[in-house]
């Protein structure tokens, strides 16, 4: 039987409490829980709302602020673009998809490395950075290689949405023409 997951409630005054560990935690405690991958829920204390999302965008908001951003303003600005556009769900999804195969493929590579040399505490963390450096343009041409080929998948991809749009929206028009209008290969004969 699964572990249920953590609940963690917010208070009016902000605070965040653990029902697990019944202690008050700060967002830094909450980001250990997301590194060690472990499941939780956040949780309004009055009205039972799951402020999760929002507590997650928070921890991402006090990273991009701090030394190292990760999210350039363009990329933010194109982001905040997709929001009520009819692209938005798929634009979600395939960020998650990505972002999942990018985590895929960092675990299989610090899994070959734990092969290759062990898994020693520390001595694993310094490899895997050695290894980062000296692979980083392979890796960046690899992530390149992989960003166009998805490039090219979203464009055949909407490609045939239009083509599945011209369809149907032709035989609408065929079906249905305007008035004063005949459907093609009907003449005046015919009627």
């Amino acid at each position: 039987m699964s572990e249920q997951a953590r609940l963690i409630k917010k208070y009016p005054n902000r605070r965040l409490y653990d029902t697990r560990t019944s202690t008050y935690i700060t967002l830094v405690d909450v980001k250990v829980l997301v590194l060690k991958h472990e499941e939780f829920r956040v949780v309004d204390a009055k009205s039972g709302d799951d402020l999760t999302r929002s507590i997650l965008l928070q921890i991402i908001l006090e990273e991009e602020a701090g030394g190292a951003p990760m999210f350039t303003s363009d990329l933010l600005s194109q982001m905040i673009r997709f929001y009520g556009n009819a692209m938005q769900g798929m634009m979600g999804k395939y960020l998650e998809n990505n972002i999942t195969a990018f985590s895929d493929m960092q675990k299989k590579l610090q899994d070959q490395t734990k092969t290759l040399y062990g898994d020693k505490p520390g001595m694993s963390a310094d490899l895997w950075a050695q290894f980062l450096n000296f692979q980083g343009p392979a890796i960046q041409s690899m992530m390149g290689s992989y960003v166009e080929q998805s490039q090219k998948m979203f464009q055949q991809m909407q490609e045939g949405v239009q083509e599945q749009t011209r369809k149907m929206m032709t035989g609408f028009q065929l079906q249905n023409p305007p008035p004063g209008q005949t459907k093609p290969g009907k003449t005046e004969e015919n009627k």
